[in-house]
């Protein structure tokens, strides 16, 4: 699905589905998403009886980085609802979540990276001001387990 080309795609065209299937609507308009990432750990090894003075590097855990999301509050409880499921324990509560970025016409998506078996493990929301004029900020952080880019 990803689509090759010379220029980059600029970061401002992005669709999120929460694993509900809807890329549509104020729950699946998020301002900001980082972090997106993965990482192999290696570990390091080597004989006593080996000929070069050095450590042979092993391939070892796949580790999965956190995701931020942030959006402004619309007054929508369905983050805190997936958030309940998951504190009270529901292991169906785990979801792909997905992220798609889109060409600058919006007329295809041109990379995705699915986030495999993600689940909340923080919502914030604030800072609220009396004084402020900025709007009103929550924020989502997902773990998952596997990273799979298209």
């Amino acid at each position: 699905m990803a689509v090759l080309r010379d220029r980059p795609y600029v970061q401002f065209n992005f669709l999120v589905d929460l694993g509900t299937g809807n890329t549509e609507g104020a729950d699946a308009g998020f301002q900001e998403i980082s972090g997106i990432g993965m990482e192999v750990t290696v570990s390091e090894y080597r004989n006593g009886n080996s000929k070069e003075n050095s450590v042979m590097k092993i391939t070892g855990m796949n580790k999965s980085t956190d995701v931020t999301l942030k959006r402004g509050v619309i007054g929508s409880l369905t983050l805190y609802q997936w958030l309940n499921q998951i504190r009270n324990g529901d292991q169906n509560a785990m979801r792909t979540v997905t992220v798609m970025l889109q060409n600058e016409d919006h007329t295809a998506v041109v990379q995705t990276w699915k986030l495999l078996r993600a689940r909340i493990i923080k919502h914030t929301s604030g800072p609220l001001s009396a004084k402020g004029t900025d709007v009103a900020m929550e924020e989502l952080v997902l773990a998952y387990e596997r990273l799979e880019m298209e």
